[in-house]
């Protein structure tokens, strides 16, 4: 696949037997834990504070996950919003102890910033995050 990983490297972690069905293929909410991981440590760096993950959009697998992939999280911020941030997330694989990576899936996550109180907190202008 040409296609590059769109974002930045959140997390890596490897794919264990624990995490599959008895083919050995990864199961489908293991991916989804790992990817909603790297986006709420990317929507909380963004947000300087708390974040929950309020939605998602839809995930199509493009390939399967195997037992010894190396799970690679790709996240980029797509939109801020008042109290919410957009974060795209891809994950792709490094397979069979190559440097090759192939995207397994993709989806669009959407988080609240939340203030001591647990409320929907202002998410501070991009160069107020940046100083900070």
């Amino acid at each position: 696949m040409s296609e590059n990983p769109q974002g930045e490297l959140t997390t890596r972690t490897m794919a264990m037997p624990a995490d599959s069905n008895p083919s050995g293929d990864i199961f489908g909410g293991w991916v989804l834990s790992q990817m909603d991981i790297a986006a709420g440590i990317c929507a909380s760096e963004r947000a300087r504070c708390r974040v929950v993950t309020v939605a998602l959009d839809g995930m199509h697998f493009i390939r399967p996950v195997k037992i010894g992939d190396i799970l690679c999280v790709y996240t980029e911020v797509k939109r801020v919003g008042n109290t919410s941030l957009e974060i795209h997330v891809e994950a792709w694989v490094q397979r069979d102890r190559s440097r090759n990576t192939v995207k397994v899936t993709q989806a669009n996550f959407t988080f609240v910033a939340l203030d001591e109180h647990g409320r929907p907190h202002p998410v501070p202008p991009e160069t107020a995050a940046a100083s900070a």
